[in-house]
């Protein structure tokens, strides 16, 4: 998208006529145009001079946004802030201090003494020529020093656009012109004596009126302009944390740069307290970094050498040396940035119906204005009367409040959402998200850590469960199957001393063995346990007891005799049911994804407490699930962004949960940078927010327009006496769009993870099951008709069964028209050991697709050309499993 500045626009109606002007342009595929910004974004392939020849024909002014290529250096981030910079209130209020100091001696003189009989200098003393000329040029003064309403105005007519200038500019000059013929006609009447004619033009002046129509829209532009310079402070407020400069090593010194010097690759320095300037990885040092500028997160985040750190985050305590990894538009914080302006820049659907009442607003106030001289000529009142009405029309119709209704809100929902590390892409996103109905979660990194951890340790009688920890540590410690990794966690976590090993071995489709201290040690899986001890019955029966829920348990033996159980899972995260539940609450039916089989899909998925499973999922797969869940009602899919890409494009709504660094995940639509599924119900909630800011002020500006026309148009005088003074019109115009705004501004007090107001959808789907339920691949395949790239493609559930921690475990094959192999293999253990021999068997050239059961003992592998079984057998026993036939 090529973004542009646009100047001179004014009103929703300026907006709409630039918008139609461009959109007319060959080559333009669409374009969307922001009052709130001053800024314009065009895709296709239009060139920039007939873009801005377009803007430029329709009566204003276009310059594109000038960005820095992403291969040079790190732009600076003063050119960003300036585009933000509110200029428009300080030149308004220059103006507003003018107006008023020479209204002030116009009311002075024209109400004051008329009125109330105020002293004047004894020239005006009964010369009411001289008074009328006085007001006529207080009045000539006040029109140039606000002129821009005359020149923009004038000239939207002059382009058959007019606008909301257009209406100020012809109340304001019909108030003019026609006490200006009223002080000439009152000079002829004293010329020729007739006082009483003379009294009675000078009643018919309108000069207080014309000068207080411009200085009360002057009021309401400046207050506007103030509410519309803050809500882009979540904006700027992150383009603020961006460091100006950077220290980086030159020829082994420490050297301060600034930051548009700084270079991919480049060796800086952090001290405690500093910023870190650009996004990079740690080479030496540790530190506490404090990551809430990114993602809202307060609490810091410990760094060491080879974790990555992002520009703008604070520095909190340890020396840090990191290379340069990211710079320029390429870090973290400007991504963040671009994605928040890109979504000012789009337009959500619902501001489409004030853009259609905005484009026809503007020519049918100035009929229904001259519509109302005309009836009250006819009704045989003075010309003044019907003036007034004419004029009270004009200047109290606002099609400001229109245009500003949509983009102020959402600018202040898009800044909340950066404040709290939720991205929404475009302004389509920011509306659309609080109308999901089903919400579509990847278990693994989702509601699941996505890293097995130690669960439970049963130790066997007589032994302790440090004991058991120290012999299961001594074990694994040379281990590389995944799960090791768990239990060395463990016992690094309760400070345990790792014990050396001899006579290390990993034995194929068994386990592990070694000698420590002279006593053998055994683990693995209850197969090979039994077959080098006894298990006890109550023993057994309690680790079929963690495998039902959805847990891996490794058995140890000490000496022939059973040390006892530790079991292995990939757990959910801490707060995976608070946000089910707040799903949930909010009329949300939410669907977990997994590749486990049915039985340990059930134990994750009661865990969670979410309404549906469907197991057996393979990442290829989750498409045609999203496009069989799309039947039932609005979807929104959360995954990692990583392997997730085609079913995150599918869904209505796509959101990548746990992105961190990596911002720009194309397929997502939402981008939560922390791992919190509480993330996804707060997107949804800021979302119905942001919506229901904009019906509220929507409702404001037509309820206003309703009932101020035809309260202007004189409508309710023969029934209540109701007329309403132009002057009084034009503060009601001022601050129909101060309301607007205003209340838009209420969202920076909306806290997201509020869940005490939430309230269940109105249209909740209605054929889906309420209560938890369980479905295979081929269950939810069987409703949806696969896409046309698949078409000879049909999906079964292949493998069933307990299983571990298995991220993203692939349970089911593709049978596609190739050859089909079936190996029965030694040696796996769970869904770990699955994964590494379907990595093993689709590196070997030929094999279009494989997958693994370690319950059935077995891998199935489909080919697209022939491949020798000597080969897929040495690519399983590599990763020390046994392959006992191939058929």
């Amino acid at each position: 998208m090529e973004q542009y500045i646009v100047t001179g626009m004014s009103c929703a109606a300026c907006s709409a006529r630039v918008e139609k002007a461009v959109s007319k342009v060959p080559g333009v595929t669409s374009c969307s145009v922001s009052l709130l910004t001053n800024s314009m974004g065009v895709e296709g392939t239009a060139s920039s001079q007939a873009v801005i020849a377009a803007v430029e024909a329709a009566g204003y002014g276009a310059q594109p946004k000038r960005t820095a290529s992403k291969a040079s250096a790190a732009p600076s981030t003063d050119s960003s802030e300036n585009a933000l910079a509110d200029r428009e209130t300080p030149l308004l209020r220059q103006r507003l201090i003018y107006s008023l100091g020479f209204l002030l001696v116009l009311m002075y003189f024209s109400m004051g003494h008329m009125m109330w009989n105020w002293p004047v200098p004894s020239f005006f003393e009964g010369n009411h020529v001289a008074m009328g000329l006085l007001q006529l040029l207080l009045t000539v003064i006040i029109m140039v020093i606000n002129q821009k309403f005359f020149i923009s105005g004038f000239r939207g007519l002059i382009h058959r656009a007019p606008n909301m200038d257009t209406l100020v500019a012809l109340g304001s000059s019909a108030s003019f012109l026609y006490s200006t013929y009223a002080l000439f006609a009152m000079t002829d009447a004293q010329v020729r004596g007739d006082m009483d004619a003379v009294m009675a033009y000078m009643h018919e002046f309108y000069f207080e009126s014309a000068a207080m129509i411009l200085t009360l829209i002057t009021v309401g532009k400046m207050l506007e302009a103030r509410s519309k310079g803050r809500t882009t402070d979540a904006l700027k407020s992150l383009m603020k944390l961006a460091p100006k400069t950077a220290v980086v090593l030159r020829d082994g010194l420490e050297t301060t740069v600034s930051i548009d010097q700084v270079r991919k690759g480049d060796i800086f320095v952090v001290r405690p307290g500093e910023n870190i300037p650009v996004d990079g990885i740690v080479l030496e040092g540790s530190s506490a970094v404090n990551e809430a500028a990114l993602t809202g997160e307060s609490i810091p985040v410990d760094k060491a050498a080879g974790d990555p750190v992002s520009a703008a985050t604070l520095n909190q305590s340890g020396f840090i040396r990191c290379e340069a990894t990211r710079v320029g538009e390429d870090t973290t914080l400007s991504q963040i940035i671009q994605m928040v302006s890109d979504a000012a820049a789009t337009k959500a659907p619902i501001a489409k119906i004030a853009d259609k009442v905005s484009g026809v607003f503007v020519p049918a106030v100035i009929t229904i204005a001259v519509i109302t001289l005309i009836v009250w000529l006819a009704a045989g009142e003075s010309i003044g009367f019907a003036l007034a009405r004419s004029i009270s029309v004009l200047v109290i119709s606002c099609p400001c409040a229109l245009g500003l209704a949509t983009p102020v809100a959402i600018m202040v929902g898009n800044g909340m959402g950066a404040k709290n590390g939720i991205l929404f892409k475009t302004a389509v996103t920011l509306e659309e998200a609080g109308k999901v109905q089903i919400v579509a979660l990847d278990k693994t990194g989702t509601i699941t850590s996505g890293e097995p951890k130690v669960t439970d340790l049963i130790p066997a009688p007589g032994m302790t469960e440090e004991e058991l920890l120290f012999l299961a540590y001594a074990l694994e410690q040379k281990s590389e199957h995944p799960l090791a990794k768990a239990i060395l966690q463990e016992a690094s976590a309760r400070h345990l001393r790792p014990a050396e090993v001899t006579d290390f071995q990993a034995l194929p489709g068994n386990g592990l063995k070694a000698v420590l201290n002279g006593s053998i040690l055994n683990g693995g899986n209850y197969k090979f346990i039994s077959s080098q001890t006894t298990v006890p019955p109550e023993i057994k029966t309690q680790s079929e007891r963690l495998a039902e829920e959805g847990k891996t348990p490794l058995f140890f033996s000490k000496n022939g005799t059973l040390a006892g159980i530790i079991a292995v899972a990939d757990v959910i995260k801490e707060d995976s049911p608070q946000a089910v539940r707040e799903m949930q609450n909010m009329g949300i039916h939410v669907v977990m994804l997994t590749g486990d089989n049915e039985r340990t899909a059930r134990a994750i998925g009661k865990q969670a407490g979410v309404n549906e499973v469907i197991a057996g999922v393979l990442p290829d797969g989750k498409e045609n699930v999203i496009r069989a869940l799309k039947e039932k009602g609005k979807v929104a899919m959360v995954g990692d962004g990583i392997n997730d890409a085609p079913a995150l494009t599918r869904a209505d709504i796509g959101i990548a949960i746990g992105a961190g660094t990596d911002v720009a995940i194309d397929a997502a639509d939402i981008v939560l940078m922390k791992s919190r599924l509480s993330d996804v119900p707060a997107a949804i909630r800021l979302s119905r927010a942001t919506l229901k800011n904009i019906h509220e002020n929507l409702f404001w500006a037509f309820f206003y327009n309703i009932i101020g026309i035809p309260l202007a148009a004189g409508i309710w005088i023969p029934l209540f006496g109701w007329k309403l003074n132009p002057m009084f019109g034009a503060a009601a115009m001022s601050l129909s769009s101060f309301c607007v705004v205003t209340n838009a501004l209420r969202l920076n007090l909306f806290k997201v993870h509020d869940a005490g107001k939430d309230r269940k959808a109105k249209h909740p789907v209605g054929k889906i099951n309420s209560g938890s339920t369980i479905q295979s691949t081929e269950e939810v395949h069987a409703k949806a008709e696969p896409p046309e790239s698949v078409s000879d493609q049909t999906c079964s559930t292949a493998n069933q069964g307990i299983s571990g921690a298995q991220p993203d475990k692939q349970d089911y094959t593709i049978n596609t028209a190739g050859l089909k192999k079936t190996l029965r293999i030694e040696g796996m253990m769970c869904g770990h050991c699955e994964a590494r021999v379907k990595k093993a068997l689709e590196s070997v050239p030929g094999v279009a697709e494989a997958s693994a059961n370690h319950e059935a003992g077995t891998a199935i592998v489909l080919l697209n050309q022939k491949v020798p079984d000597e080969l897929l057998k040495k690519a399983v026993e590599e990763q020390d499993y046994e392959v006992l036939s191939i058929q």
